[in-house]
């Protein structure tokens, strides 16, 4: 005779019985009773909703009792842990938006510490015993890279920092052409990630957008005739996910910086990404740095610091001081500014350039690896493993920079290919992923491709492990 739920309800102890179970005393000690309180209701209340739903019989829930501690402590464990936690980047792109983008150098990670766990001087001048500003910590580190044949004092070059740079290109559109007009190519108006688009944040920023040329094909003489006593801004907005190739036309930097100077309206440029590192000795052409835009005389650039910078998340602005003072001034600066943990880290990341240490900033290494280097570690790593059931190979492969950074560069790199008589590429992938760490990896024309260039190396025994473990199911 079948159960009724009433009867399997009561064969079910209350919470209180089961936080008196001596196997629990140590969870409680340890994560406290209101944590392990909670993983009990929730477990008690699943069987319930079980009972309920008619999926649990007598026999069942005799079984469930009999694992009750194990399955408090199961979810006691899930409902502790992290969200945000590290995965394995072995897709070969090196600023993957999704996974982080930059991951940050060994010294960024140490200063974040020693500034997060103590006080320090964000807004404190040491020396005088008075309020401070925090944008000296890497305004001085900028000035020596922007403009380094200027003494720090008289440099006319000056840096803020906000969230991101979606943010640096509100402010400036905010500060310098509220309720004015902003020209803008048509080829130029860009949609970035989340849906954000350029017209969209012009609006939010107070500015009137003033559309030139078309798609493909925009000149000099099509912003010369529409600048007027409304124009506060000409606009110049880097193509930096997607490329127009064909029948094209864009001005040069130095045509716009010379239509600016003769109308006596400022030039902003969204380089988005931002440079301060040659990558042609990587390989990347193509690719504007902020150091050629500041040289060419552009009054401000915008970039972001966890793409090409290698650094923490943030939005940078640079260009000449009279006009980064105005942006500074603005009430909205404050809203956008940053903590000073993201100050600490970029800090460090600008000390690297400083002392011209780029294998220090994770991202920069990984873009100056060489293929042969890549291929060697790969077949290192797949000779010291027999796996039954899975066939590896190395192949040839290319590596992306991500995070809207360079659409048309790839690195050449070597690829671990893997294939299974069992289970599809999508199925070893997904497989991949719900290890702890997950390894993140692509899977193009029915295999499954592990790009170790954006693998760190003290990682390589946790893939071997991963791979071990796929190949035994």
């Amino acid at each position: 005779m079948r159960a009724i739920p009433s009867d399997l309800y009561r064969k079910l102890p209350s919470v209180d019985e089961l936080l008196r179970e001596p196997s629990l005393a140590p969870f409680i000690a340890r994560e406290g009773l209101p944590a392990v309180t909670d993983a009990v209701r929730l477990v008690l209340t699943r069987l319930r909703q079980e009972i309920a739903n008619h999926t649990l019989d007598e026999a069942g829930v005799d079984l469930a009792l009999s694992g009750m501690m194990d399955a408090v402590t199961r979810q006691l464990n899930r409902s502790l842990e992290y969200s945000l936690r590290p995965v394995i980047n072995a897709s070969g792109v090196i600023l993957h938006t999704n996974l982080g983008r930059a991951p940050l150098p060994q010294s960024a990670l140490e200063h974040v510490r020693q500034v997060a766990e103590l006080y320090s001087n964000l807004e404190f001048d040491v020396s005088s015993g008075e309020r401070g500003k925090r944008d000296v910590h890497v305004d001085r580190l900028f000035r020596r890279l922007l403009d380094p044949a200027a003494q720090r004092e008289t440099s006319g070059i000056s840096t803020i920092v906000v969230n991101n740079n979606a943010a640096a290109v509100l402010l400036a559109l905010n500060t310098l052409a509220d309720g004015g007009e902003v020209i803008v190519s048509r080829g130029e108006l860009v949609e970035i990630g989340g849906s954000f688009r350029i017209p969209d944040v012009m609006a939010k920023s107070g500015a009137i957008l003033r559309e030139v040329g078309t798609t493909n094909r925009t000149r000099i003489s099509d912003y010369e005739r529409v600048v007027n006593e409304k124009t506060r801004l000409i606009l110049r907005v880097h193509r930096s996910n997607f490329q127009i190739t064909g029948f094209t036309q864009q001005p040069s930097l130095r045509e716009l910086v010379a239509l600016a100077r003769q109308r006596n309206i400022p030039l902003l440029e969204d380089l988005g990404s931002g440079a301060l590192f040659d990558l042609q000795s990587a390989g990347i052409t193509g690719e504007p740095g902020v150091l050629d835009s500041i040289r060419d005389d552009v009054d401000v650039v915008t970039y972001s610091g966890d793409k090409l910078l290698g650094g923490p998340q943030a939005g940078l602005i640079s260009g000449k001081s009279d006009l980064i003072s105005r942006l500074r001034s603005n009430p909205l600066f404050r809203a956008l500014r940053v903590d000073k943990l993201t100050y600490a880290a970029l800090e460090a990341t600008l000390l690297a350039y400083i002392k011209q240490d780029y294998d220090q900033v994770p991202a920069l290494r990984m873009m100056r690896l060489c293929s042969a280097d890549i291929g060697r570690r790969a077949e290192a790593l797949v000779s010291s493993l027999n796996l039954a059931g899975l066939h590896l190979d190395i192949v040839k492969g290319e590596s992306l920079i991500g995070g809207g950074a360079a659409p048309s560069a790839a690195l050449a790199t070597r690829l671990i290919s893997i294939t299974s008589r069992q289970l599809s590429a999508d199925e070893l992938a997904a497989r991949l992923r719900a290890g702890n760490p997950p390894i993140v990896a692509r899977v193009e024309e029915g295999k499954v491709l592990l790009d170790l260039r954006t693998v760190f190396t003290q990682q390589d025994s946790a893939i071997a492990s991963a791979l071990t473990a796929l190949a035994a199911g």
